[in-house]
């Protein structure tokens, strides 16, 4: 005789709800990293993450939440990364593991970056990461004669290399781009640009 089912108990629910609402966001950042916000679809990010996609406007309120989350997940993480005790070099390098650790997310960003109408966005000379590395200048970290609005552009492009060049970082260096091998090249390469860009 079958036993009778018995109701979940809360915290049980809940741990179920948050792997749901994990596997739906990372489902949703392999989607609109594949597709862009405005390609992807709610049907083939629940399908990705293996449940109804209902349920992506009951957690998130629907596709534009469920990206808005996205965001703020990789915000709290940046917050980490980019604490300001850090050095330049182990920030720089922590975002090049994340890069590699999470390519979608860098692919997510770029397809956001290139489909943007760039005559619509403001001017932010006093961005807070300029303004850190403005700090960070004055503290010696990088020489005085460089533009840290700039290194950073410059800095972003190269964490970002493996996404956006991946042909090319195989091509040229003979490495798989999301390999422990490009990861350990790029880091040391990175150390000594660093280096060089602290005068």
């Amino acid at each position: 005789m079958a036993s009778p089912r018995r109701s979940p108990e809360p915290a049980e629910r809940q741990r179920d709800a948050e792997r749901t609402r994990a596997a739906l966001l990372d489902a949703a950042q392999a989607e609109f990293a594949a597709k862009g916000l405005a390609g992807a679809r709610v049907s083939e990010i629940a399908a990705r993450a293996g449940v109804n996609k209902q349920l992506i406007s009951y957690y998130f309120g629907g596709k534009d939440g469920l990206y808005e989350a996205i965001l703020e997940r990789w915000h709290a993480q940046e917050e980490e990364l980019a604490r300001p005790e850090l050095s330049l070099e182990e920030v720089v390098l922590g975002y090049l593991r994340t890069g590699i650790d999470q390519p979608d997310l860098h692919r997510m960003f770029v397809r956001e970056c290139v489909a943007e109408d760039v005559s619509k966005v403001d001017p932010e000379p006093d961005a807070p990461e300029v303004e850190d590395l403005r700090r960070r200048q004055r503290e010696g970290e990088l020489a005085a004669e460089l533009d840290p609005a700039f290194v950073l552009v410059a800095l972003q492009a190269i964490v970002a290399g493996n996404v956006v060049f991946p042909r090319d970082v195989k091509r040229f260096l003979g490495l798989e781009p999301d390999s422990a091998e490009y990861e350990a090249h790029a880091g040391e390469q990175l150390r000594r640009i660093l280096r060089r860009l602290a005068g």
